[in-house]
């Protein structure tokens, strides 16, 4: 007979506070990481006598070749196959050790590094962390299946990771600026600082977390016509294209922000790190308010204003002279704070979408949806280096820290670090104007699930005690 004590995905049970954090601190390595990929390493690399055409390019190469001939593949077979593990969880598990693999080599170069070294070993590092975060997402999305519950799980992502992020950019003030992300000769520490935190929390979630069932389906689909209206379909263009321009947005500022905030504003390397701090802890306290402000307005609507005040607070950003820490610590504070918005909202969005989808394909499809926005988060994080390196290079900056630049090269600097993302930030919030899948459509979509499911579970149960098993679509 079916184990009725089982639970199943989609059940409706409220995910306890215990279990969020739990699941979430999976977050604290990646969240540390992405910060050294995204901010510190692509300027730790000019280090090895690389240009900034040669490592934007690198990384863009490989972000476009991964993304394309590893995130969707791995998508698909996360939903193709199961285990006596779970769906999820393998993938989650054995993603861990490539990904530390691809941190030590990275983070560990040899002297004489090139372009075939890096692009090989950032391949390595991606394939890793996307399996990691691809079998996350999608596991997150059967763990919670209310619309309110997935705003507050994915919610908790942001200020949870933070937790890995401060330990890094404080490192220059609790030290006295004798060790930081920013000094060349600490990052090999920092690496296995994050495989340390990875080895740890990676055991925790896999162990202590469950993965719930998923809920038989009454077809098996899996044609080429059904993938087309998965991503077709005008809810998955508008998730999709609006995830990537609000990755380029933010994404824009990351690999040239030590060289705005240190040859623009004047602020030292490592009070320019402290400021990062303010950027990314500001979701520790916001990405809660949103998801609370998503309870009421719907979460479309909640990232719509978070898009606006970006472009405010952004906007403000060039009105402050020089480096006054204080006021500028604060508007730092406000733009991180909506930008904290954006990842969890349309991650909670799009596990909405998959259960629309599967009530129209009678398919699970989760983990090839996140890898869509896999694609367009490496390919925002990808092409925002090699936007923002090839316009520094083309306005003739020098990335050298005691360099003196030209006030035409300063100016270019300036406008791609502040009003760049502005445009793509506004551009991604427009995508959701009249987005229809809300808490009420939504909660129709998941009433006609349970209904369907329960009814399978009922056939069943009936089977198991006649011994005859009724005729049936094969389920998945």
């Amino acid at each position: 007979m079916s184990n009725m004590s089982q639970v199943r995905a989609g059940s409706g049970d409220h995910l306890s506070l215990g279990t969020v954090l739990t699941f979430v601190s999976a977050t604290i390595p990646g969240a540390a990481l992405l910060g050294m990929l995204a901010v510190f390493l692509p300027r730790f690399f000019t280090h090895y006598h690389m240009t900034l055409y040669a490592v934007g390019g690198t990384l863009a190469l490989v972000r476009t070749v991964d993304t394309f001939l590893v995130d969707l593949p791995i998508g698909w077979a996360m939903d193709k196959f199961r285990t006596r593990f779970g769906r999820y969880r393998p993938w989650f598990v054995a993603g861990a050790p490539i990904t530390m693999v691809g941190i030590y080599m990275l983070f560990n170069p040899p002297a004489n590094m090139t372009t075939a070294y890096l692009a090989v070993w950032y391949m390595v590092l991606w394939i890793g962390l996307s399996m990691m975060t691809i079998a996350h997402s999608a596991w997150a999305a059967n763990l919670a299946s209310d619309y309110n519950d997935r705003s507050r799980l994915f919610g908790w992502v942001i200020p949870v990771g933070i937790i890995g992020t401060v330990w890094l950019n404080l490192s220059p003030v609790v030290s006295h600026g004798k060790f930081g992300p920013g000094i060349a000769a600490d990052v090999p520490i920092i690496g296995w600082i994050i495989i340390g935190i990875s080895v740890v929390t990676t055991t925790v979630v896999a162990v202590f977390v469950r993965e719930p069932v998923t809920p038989p389906t009454p077809r098996a689909r899996g044609g080429l016509a059904d993938y087309w209206k998965l991503i077709a379909n005008p809810t998955a263009l508008r998730l999709v294209l609006g995830d990537l321009f609000l990755t380029l947005g933010p994404g824009l500022t990351a690999p040239i922000y030590l060289f705005f905030f240190n040859q623009s504003k004047g602020f030292t390397i490592g009070g320019a790190t402290v400021l990062l701090l303010c950027y990314g802890a500001a979701g520790f306290i916001w990405a809660p308010l949103w998801a609370r402000v998503a309870r009421s307005l719907g979460k479309h609507r909640t990232l719509q204003i978070a898009c606006v005040l970006y472009a405010v607070f952004q906007t403000s950003l060039m009105a402050i002279q020089g480096p006054q820490f204080p006021l500028t610590a604060l508007f730092m504070f406000l733009v991180g704070g909506c930008a904290s918005a954006f990842l969890f909202l349309v991650r909670a969005m799009l596990a909405d979408y998959a259960d629309q989808l599967r009530l129209e394909q009678g398919a699970t499809r989760v983990g090839l949806l996140y890898s869509f926005v896999g694609v367009t988060q490496k390919l925002g994080a990808s092409f925002n280096t090699a936007i923002s390196f090839s316009i520094l290079a083309w306005v003739g900056f020098n990335p050298d820290e005691h360099a003196h630049n030209t006030p035409h090269a300063i100016f270019g600097l300036n406008m791609t670090y502040l009003f760049a993302p502005i445009v793509f930030v506004v551009l991604g919030g427009l995508f959701f104007l009249g987005y229809k899948l809300d808490a009420a459509r939504h909660a129709e979509i998941r009433a006609a699930l349970e209904a369907r499911d329960a009814a399978i579970e009922h056939e069943s149960v009936a089977d198991d005690l006649t011994g005859e098993p009724t005729l049936r679509p094969a389920a998945e």
